[in-house]
C-alpha cells in the first residue's frame, strides 16, 4: 500500500488526470452540439432536456454501483472499459439520423463515462500524501478542462466538416486509450471483498453518514445549477443571435473558469480548510449567477467567467471532504459527491426544459441560480476536516 502520508506521487497525479481528461473531452461533445441536433432531427426542448437527463441519470445508476465495486473489487476492467465506451460512441452520434439513435449513443457513451469515473477519483487519495485538496482539485480540473476545449473543438470540426466526420476524432482517443493500458496501475483496495453490501455500507459511512448526507445535498444543489445552465445556456446564445461556434466559445469560458477556481480553491484549502471555502464560493455564487443571466453584449464575456468559476469552485472541496471523512469508501463517496448528485441535478433537467417551453428558459434559469443560497443551510451543520481542523484542535 502507499504511504499517503510521505509524500505526492505527482506523476501518477497527472496520469489519473489525463484519464478523467480523455474521458470528459469526448462526453463534453453532446451538450455544445444540441442546436445542430435540434435543427438536424427537429428536437424540442423537451427532447433535448430528456437527452441530457437520462446521460446524468446513469451517472445516478452507474457511478454509485461502479463505486461500490470498485472498493470491493480493485481492477482496472472498470477504468479501461469505461473508458472506452465514450471514445467510440459519442462520436457516432453524428451519424444518427434520428431521435431513438441519438438517444442509444448517448446512453452507451455515457454510462462507460459513469463506469470509469469513481475508480480512478478514488485512487487520488492513495497518491496524493499531504496535498490531498490540491491533487484532487488538479484532477477534478481535468474533467472541467475537458468540458471547457472539448466545445470549442467539436463546434469548429463540425463546423468544417460537419456531423457525419464526427467517427473519425475517436481515432486519437483509441490511441491515449492504448496508452493508458499500459501505463495506469491497478488500484488498491481496503479488504472490503470479505464483507457484503450491508457490512460495506456499515464499514464505510455507518459512523459518519450525517456529514456526508449533508455534503451531498449541497453538492445536489450546486448540481442542480450547474446542470441547468450547462444543457441549456448553448439553446439561449443561439436564439439571442450567437453562431454555433461562439456559443461554444462561452461554454468553454464557463467551463475553464471554473478549472482556474478549482485548482485555486483546492490550493486553498489545503490551507483554509474545506468548509469555509464552501461558504465563500455558495455565499457568492448566486448574485454572479444573476448577474451572468442578466448582463448585456460585450459584458457576457467577463460574466462568463465570474459564473463559471464560482458554479465550478466547490466540486473538488466535496469529493475531498467525503474522501476525508469516509477513507475506506474512497470510490463510493466519490460517486456519491459526483456520479449521484451530478445524476440528481441530471435528471431535473427534463423538468426544466419542460418549464422552459412553457414559459421561458431565461425565466426558469433565474429562479433556479437561487438555490446557492439555500445551501448556506447545510453548509452551517458540516463539521470542518482537513489540514486546518488539525491546526485549530
Amino acid at each position: 500500500m502507499v504511504n499517503t502520508q510521505a509524500k505526492t506521487y505527482w506523476k501518477i497525479i497527472v496520469a489519473l488526470s489525463l484519464v478523467h481528461f480523455s474521458g470528459d473531452f469526448y462526453s463534453s461533445f453532446v451538450n455544445p452540439l444540441f442546436p445542430v441536433f435540434m435543427d438536424k432531427m427537429g428536437l424540442s426542448l423537451t427532447q433535448v432536456g430528456f437527452l441530457a437527463g437520462i446521460s446524468r441519470f446513469l451517472m445516478f445508476i452507474v457511478q454509485p454501483m461502479s463505486g461500490y465495486w470498485s472498493d470491493r473489487y480493485p481492477s482496472r476492467s472498470f477504468l479501461l472499459i469505461g473508458l472506452l465506451m465514450p471514445i467510440l460512441f459519442i462520436p457516432l452520434t453524428g451519424m444518427t439520423t434520428g431521435f431513438y439513435g441519438l438517444l442509444l449513443c448517448i446512453v452507451i457513451g455515457s454510462a462507460g463515462s459513469s463506469l470509469f469515473h469513481p475508480p480512478v477519483t478514488g485512487m487520488v487519495p492513495l497518491y496524493a500524501g499531504p496535498k490531498l485538496g490540491l491533487a484532487m482539485s488538479i484532477y477534478n480540473t481535468a474533467g472541467t478542462l475537458a468540458f471547457g476545449v472539448g466545445p470549442i473543438f467539436i463546434t469548429l470540426y463540425v463546423a468544417r466538416f460537419g456531423l457525419g466526420a464526427m467517427p473519425v476524432t475517436m481515432i486519437v482517443g483509441l490511441l491515449v486509450w492504448m496508452y493508458f493500458y499500459r501505463v495506469i496501475p491497478k488500484p488498491q483496495g481496503n479488504d472490503m471483498a470479505q464483507y457484503g453490501f450491508r457490512e460495506t455500507l456499515r464499514q464505510t459511512l455507518g459512523s459518519v453518514w450525517q456529514p456526508i448526507l449533508l455534503i451531498w445535498i449541497v453538492m445536489v444543489m450546486r448540481s442542480v445549477v450547474g446542470q441547468s445552465l450547462m444543457t441549456f445556456m448553448p439553446v439561449i446564445w443561439v436564439q439571442k443571435g450567437h453562431s454555433i461556434v461562439s456559443a461554444g466559445v462561452l461554454f468553454s469560458i464557463f467551463t475553464i473558469s471554473g478549472t482556474v477556481a478549482g485548482i485555486i480553491c483546492g490550493h486553498l484549502s489545503d490551507r483554509m480548510g474545506y468548509k469555509r471555502l464552501l461558504w465563500i464560493t455558495h455565499g457568492l455564487m448566486t448574485p454572479f449567477l444573476f448577474m451572468f443571466l442578466m448582463v448585456p453584449g460585450k459584458w457576457i464575456y467577463p460574466a462568463t467567467i465570474l459564473a463559471g468559476g464560482f458554479n465550478m469552485a466547490s466540486l473538488p472541496l466535496g469529493v475531498v471532504m467525503a474522501q476525508k471523512i469516509a477513507p475506506k469508501g474512497r470510490s463510493m463517496v466519490a460517486s456519491l459527491m459526483m456520479g449521484l448528485a451530478f445524476g440528481i441535478g441530471g435528471v431535473l433537467s427534463p423538468i426544466v426544459g419542460k418549464l422552459g417551453d412553457m414559459y421561458s428558459i431565461h425565466t426558469v434559469l433565474l429562479i433556479i441560480v437561487c438555490i446557492p443560497f439555500i445551501s448556506l443551510i447545510p453548509i452551517y451543520f458540516i463539521p470542518e476536516v482537513g489540514n486546518y481542523a488539525q491546526q485549530e484542535s
